[in-house]
């Protein structure tokens, strides 16, 4: 039987998602929700505590009432890349995802991205190529498509490829200097905005990360490591 709290919890994130409530807006005192759900106050103190724990609320200094907020994205994502990992992701299984999405967020960032967007672009690729730099790369072409879809889609990835690629660099260190030419090629695609170009680089960027695990002997196969 379902505890009182996650019904409790169930109805208000229903409200929520409904827009009944909007994002900061104050939630009424636990007593009157109490009197609201016909349960005891306890049951409401836990219920918001999940909503609370899932990013669904949160309560700000000095305020005794509980508000609405969208969770951040990375947030959401961490939760999918868990679970990818306890379903044995493999290599093979997060390489063909990026060969599906990435390309075409490429091109969306080309026709979409703002001159804020191609700056944050250019200060990553900047930077010497490594495995956090590279999943900020990926975020921020992401954002630069201004779709949430997109970069809530592929947050996840993100998240996974960093282990994966910590993997590949480990046994193919000149890897690094791939991965930075590939980062350039992409972003000049971006900047002068022609998205067949840029669908076209980071689609081969991304089948240069197959190539990687053949040369660095790694089975697409197995599944990926997390660290």
């Amino acid at each position: 039987m379902e505890p009182a709290y996650r019904k409790v919890a169930a109805a208000l994130l229903d409200r929520i998602t409904t827009r009944a409530i909007s994002a900061g807006e104050r939630l009424p005192p636990e007593m009157e929700l109490a009197r609201q759900f016909g349960v005891h106050r306890g049951t409401v103190r836990e219920a918001l505590r999940e909503l609370q724990t899932s990013g669904m609320l949160k309560r700000e200094r000095g305020s005794k009432l509980m508000m609405v907020t969208r969770p951040e994205r990375v947030d959401v994502a961490a939760g999918v890349s868990r679970a990818l990992a306890l379903h044995d992701v493999s290599y093979h299984d997060v390489w063909e995802a990026l060969t599906a999405l990435e390309p075409p967020i490429a091109a969306a960032a080309a026709r979409h991205r703002k001159s804020k967007d191609l700056a944050r672009i250019e200060a990553i690729v900047s930077a010497d190529a490594d495995v956090e730099q590279t999943a900020e790369f990926f975020r921020a072409v992401g954002e630069a498509t201004h779709n949430s879809v997109f970069m809530l889609a592929h947050e996840p990835l993100v998240q996974i490829l960093v282990p994966s690629l910590a993997a590949l660099i480990d046994k193919v260190p000149q890897a690094v200097s791939r991965i930075a030419t590939a980062q350039k090629r992409i972003t000049a695609a971006i900047r002068s905005g022609d998205p067949n170009q840029s669908e076209e680089w980071m689609a081969k960027h991304i089948r240069d990360f197959r190539r990687g695990f053949e040369i660095a002997g790694i089975s697409l196969a197995q599944p990926v490591e997390t660290r």
